[in-house]
């Protein structure tokens, strides 16, 4: 090709480049008419299935004794919100557990990055502690609960203890691996800057494993519910695990249900809370509709 060519080329590459936000535009577009659709098969799944639950309730096809049905799980929980339970208000057994399960989170995530992130990085410390790690891993960490009763009571402290065991390992393991994988490169060059390994950690290699410290945040918080509840369920004088464990000694089928709408709506505020505060601190990184 002569160089008289290549102005031609530039002038043509000029021209079409206008194009893009167009092509961005339909891609967008299309992204949110795949979310609309998206949401709308999630409506239609989640009525067909309260829909057929019902009518085979009312028609004797299951039990409605043991299974309950979706209108009288309805009632349950439009009688906890007007009128409260044996327990109290609706609102202080939802909260008594959410303080539970979140201070057993912030205390389970806390030290999860610090111990991964220090394992990661001190090759020492990986080593020596690593085969305990393991171990304790290994554990049912479900079990521990009854052990925590006895320990701290049937107070808050024994569902927060049950809660930090749940949330620490996967929290752990995503820190430790994040601090294992960060790029050499971004260390060496640091390190010829003049950088110590105390800036090292708290400017490369904490920020590069935040991704992964982000993917554990979103199990881990159902894990601290789950501690919450189950720490309840043995032994607790408030909560929504406790109130599972009367509606089940009551054969109360739709109280054990309506406790479970109640937790699953509050694990998905948190995971929408998360999701945005992942969305806020991830600016930069192309999002499924940009790639």
């Amino acid at each position: 090709m002569s160089p008289d060519v290549m102005p031609e080329a530039v002038v043509a590459a000029t021209v079409t480049e206008p194009a893009k936000p167009g092509r961005a535009h339909s891609r967008a577009r299309a992204a949110r008419r795949r979310r609309v659709i998206v949401a709308a098969a999630r409506a239609v799944l989640l009525i067909a299935v309260l829909g057929l639950w019902e009518v085979f309730a009312r028609a004797k096809i299951i039990d409605p004794f043991n299974f309950s049905m979706p209108s009288k799980i309805w009632d349950q929980v439009y009688t906890w919100v007007t009128h409260g339970t044996a327990l109290g208000s609706l609102g202080e057994q939802i909260w008594y557990t959410l303080h539970e399960a979140l201070l057993g989170w912030v205390i389970g995530v806390v030290t999860g990055v610090v111990f991964g992130i220090a394992l990661g990085r001190i090759a020492f410390l990986a080593d020596v502690l690593g085969p305990y790690i393991k171990v304790l891993n290994s554990i049912p960490r479900i079990v521990l609960a009854p052990i925590f009763v006895i320990w701290f009571g049937l107070g808050p402290a024994s569902k927060v203890a049950s809660a930090v065991v749940l949330v620490f390992f996967p929290v752990f393991f995503n820190a430790f691996q994040g601090a294992r994988e960060v790029d050499r490169n971004l260390v060496a060059n640091a390190r010829i800057l003049g950088a110590s390994d105390r800036r090292v950690t708290l400017q490369v290699v904490i920020p590069s494993a935040t991704s992964w410290i982000f993917t554990s945040l979103h199990v881990s918080f159902g894990f601290a519910l789950i501690g919450a509840i189950v720490g309840e369920y043995i032994g607790a004088t408030k909560g929504i695990g406790l109130l599972v464990a009367q509606s089940q000694g009551t054969f109360n089928a739709a109280g054990v249900y309506a406790a479970m709408v109640i937790l699953a709506v509050v694990a998905l505020l948190a995971e929408g809370l998360l999701t945005f505060a992942e969305r806020r601190i991830f600016r930069w990184k192309p999002s499924d509709s940009e790639s």
